[in-house]
């Protein structure tokens, strides 16, 4: 009778209870007896009936069913993962013997049994199935294990308990003792494990004061990626120290000598000097293992993706840099170079061209031209150069250059172009994006010297989201992409990361000044678009540029402005007028005084724009126009010619600058029918400018 609970299919110890449910039936028939017919001992035998009856046939059965099924899931999550990577098939199975789970080498010998019963596993094993399982399943219950030799020397081993929620079917091969750890699992399904160190999902290890690794746990393993030996293996081993040994740090940690308890180190790897693999960074906080004495505990975090933000961080600070240190330069120059090149207009003027000082003013002329176009690289590179944006047909403007890259490249080197049939149109300075296109194939040209082929292909292209890409994210929408390929040498990887920047270069002395591609992507930027490069050594390199799409725009053509010879300054006399000219460099002022002056204006001459506002304010006469510098010290050329506006609202205006009209808020320039000049400018254009803007009437646009 002790099992009869179990017999009756009820849990353990189920019919225990039987007597507190008959007691109130007990209680109401005693009632009964004293008191026929008595409500109160009627009710009691009736409840008491009720209860025992539900117990029996279904609610205890349920329970217990639904008890050990939740057991037996909760046991099977324990050691699934184990039961999983085993090599011999291993079937869990509930108390019952239905399958919950198998792992990969049960379903590759045998088919799936999962949902079914174990009996159907050894019906294919041994005849009698029904017997074997019997005994098999009673021996266990008595020892916790029993076995089962099959044909060829396999043994079919089960494990349980009569109180275990599993059972654990194993198949193991001959000469192979099968391990016990599914009992102990199974087993102890309930029980915490016997040290948390190793279930802590953050990377932890147990530190000697020398740095020796006592213990790492999982998550530390799998951060270090495999490279932790199995015992005695020393930190330092490892990782980097902070400046300074590994180990006089971790001495002073413990000591409590030192107060920076969180270091960032290297991970030292055998391949990473090789270029094979990235350096990887590991942040190291320390404190004093409470368990231990003399011991410390260090929390392992992986901050490569910080050390490269930071990285990217400093470089774009440093280009930021140069770039602003280019633009100021630039400026200067700007400067220089006008006053250089007006001057010698001044003298070329009173000279013909059968001179004998003509042809060296004329060369002095032509250098200031070249040194010009080596300034407008630096404001490229800056973003801060004049760009005359126009609605281009790529197809059209790379067959005007298609003669003359063919010059370019030379006999060994072939050169195709070919486009895409419907290309879009693209907003862009032809004269800036001809020069892009000439340095990138020139760049191609210079790293085939034994000869090959360069392509530019150009064609549509649409993201229908958005693309990220060397920390560039382009925003979706239509794009037009000009592809140059080579084939030839490629460029290293540790050189990739630097092709942009200005004086950057891996050509030899005297062959290169490293502006080229800095200059194309300041270009590329400036017009809105994005430029990457592609590269591998000894294959070839790809540029590839992307440009938003523009519709194409129903105008009269009109021709980009290039690079034509230097005329000859000339004068004429023009329509009487009074200039105010504001310009804090005395040289620039002298020579645009003189050239204004020699062309038959009055010109009133001041050194900023407190000076040019105290000469309106002594002046009876009028101002016709006023020419004046933008970036000023004191009071800057849009703010005092507000302030000279109020006093002659007629007053025309021209600025004039060695910056670009980015200088102004979104390149609008803050001065309704004012005009932009660009530093350096010739004598002739200085006249022209202003000759166009008197004559110019009010309110039609602005001239550049």
């Amino acid at each position: 009778m002790a099992h009869l609970d179990e017999q009756a299919g009820l849990p353990r110890g189920a019919l225990a209870a039987l007597p507190l449910l008959l007691a109130p039936m007990v209680l109401g028939a005693a009632v009964l007896m004293a008191r026929p017919g008595a409500a109160t001992g009627t009710a009691a035998v009736l409840a008491s009936t009720v209860a025992v009856a539900w117990y029996l046939l279904g609610g205890a059965v349920a329970v217990g069913h639904l008890a050990r099924g939740l057991s037996a899931r909760k046991a099977l999550r324990a050691i699934r993962g184990e039961v999983a990577t085993a090599a011999d098939p291993i079937w869990m199975c509930d108390a019952r013997g239905q399958v919950l789970f198998q792992n990969e080498a049960a379903r590759t010998e045998f088919e799936d049994l999962t949902g079914r019963p174990v009996l159907s596993l050894i019906a294919r094993l041994r005849a009698d199935a029904e017997g074997q399982l019997a005994d098999l399943t009673a021996r266990a219950l008595r020892v916790g294990n029993a076995d089962l030799e099959l044909a060829e020397g396999e043994i079919l081993s089960l494990s349980c308990l009569p109180d275990a929620p599993l059972q654990i079917w194993s198949l193991h091969r001959a000469g192979v003792q099968p391990d016990g750890f599914e009992l102990a699992l199974a087993m102890e399904e309930d029980q915490p494990p016997a040290d948390d160190f190793d279930a802590i999902p953050v990377a932890l290890l147990r530190l000697a004061t020398d740095g020796r690794i006592c213990r790492a746990n999982a998550a530390a393993r799998h951060l270090l990626d495999g490279m932790l030996a199995d015992e005695g293996q020393n930190l330092a081993e490892l990782l980097e120290g902070p400046g300074r040994p590994l180990a006089d740090w971790l001495s002073d940690m413990c000591a409590g000598r030192a107060t920076n308890g969180t270091e960032m180190l290297r991970l030292r790897h055998p391949d990473s000097r090789q270029g094979e693999m990235r350096d990887r960074y590991f942040q190291l906080s320390l404190a004093r293992d409470p368990a231990e004495a003399g011991r410390m505990i260090a929390v392992l975090t992986d901050a490569s993706a910080l050390k490269t933000l930071e990285a990217q961080f400093v470089q774009s600070q440093k280009m930021q840099a140069i770039g602003q240190l280019a633009g100021g330069v630039a400026h200067d120059f700007n400067n220089l170079l006008t006053a250089i090149s007006g001057h010698c207009d001044l003298l070329m003027l009173k000279r013909d061209k059968g001179d004998p000082d003509y042809a060296d003013l004329d060369q002095i002329s032509q250098n200031a031209n070249r040194a010009a176009a080596l300034v407008g690289q630096l404001l490229a590179f800056s973003r801060k150069q004049t760009l005359r944006l126009e609605t281009l047909d790529l197809r059209d403007t790379l067959a005007d250059l298609t003669h003359l890259l063919n010059r370019l490249v030379g006999e060994r080197v072939g050169l195709t172009i070919t486009y895409d049939p419907a290309l879009r149109a693209i907003r862009a300075d032809k004269r800036q994006l001809e020069q892009v296109i000439m340095n990138l194939v020139v760049n191609a040209r210079d790293a085939m010297p034994q000869g090959g082929d360069i392509t530019v292909r150009t064609e549509n292209l649409y993201l229908s989201e958005a693309m990220t890409r060397d920390q560039v994210t382009l925003p979706k929408g239509d794009y037009v992409r000009i592809i140059v390929r080579d084939h030839g040498c490629g460029i290293a990887p540790d050189h990739l990361g630097k092709i942009f920047e200005p004086f950057f270069t891996t050509k030899r002395t005297g062959e290169g000044t490293g502006l080229g591609l800095s200059t194309a992507y300041g270009i590329v930027k400036q017009t809105g678009g994005f430029i990457f490069c592609d590269s591998v050594l000894s294959e070839g390199t790809t540029f590839s540029l992307y440009f938003p799409a523009h519709a194409r725009a129903q105008i009269a053509a009109v021709p980009a402005a290039r690079p034509v010879p230097r005329p000859t300054p000339q004068l004429q006399t023009g329509p009487k007028a009074t200039v105010l000219l504001v310009e804090d460099e005395a040289p620039v002022r002298a020579f645009a005084a003189r050239a204004l002056k020699l062309k038959g204006y009055d010109v009133l001459e001041a050194g900023s724009g407190e000076a040019a506002l105290s000469l309106l304010e002594g002046r009876d006469g009028p101002v016709d126009i006023f020419v004046t510098d933008v970036v000023m010290p004191g009071m800057d050329g849009p703010t005092w010619v507000r302030e000279g506006r109020r006093m002659l609202p007629s007053a025309k205006v021209i600025f004039m600058s060695g910056y670009t009209e980015d200088i102004f808020v979104d390149g609008q320039v803050p001065i309704a029918d004012a005009s932009f000049l660009a530093k350096p400018f010739t004598l002739t254009e200085l006249t022209q400018m202003v000759e166009m803007q008197l004559t110019r009437p009010s309110g039609s646009d602005r001239l550049h």
